[in-house]
């Protein structure tokens, strides 16, 4: 029997040490990718569209992929209470896949 080693990194902020990438997952449907290029500096390479409260993410360092789970709430935000929390829709829950 084959064995396979899986190392994910859970966070809301996570690093690459292969690739030098950092991954900042923002609650308002976005992951900043930041390059490091020395100990001390940092450059904002893009900032990626992925769902509005996608926030945790997995980082599996092997395939380089960023795992983001996710589901829909309700109420639905208004400008009255634009952030409310409400419950998880059922059958909503989804990840979405990044390949970085």
């Amino acid at each position: 029997m084959k064995q396979l080693l899986l190392i994910l990194l859970f966070a809301v902020v996570c690093f690459n040490p292969e690739t030098r990438l950092v991954f900042s997952s923002n609650g308002e449907g976005t992951v900043t990718v930041i390059r490091q290029e020395s100990p001390d500096k940092y450059s904002v390479l893009e900032t990626v569209k992925t769902a509005p409260g996608a926030r945790t993410m997995a980082l599996d360092l092997k395939t380089h992929k960023i795992f983001l789970p996710l589901a829909d709430f309700a109420p639905a935000p208004t400008p009255e209470n634009p952030r409310p929390r409400g419950r998880i829709i059922s059958g909503t829950f989804r990840i979405l896949i990044l390949g970085m």
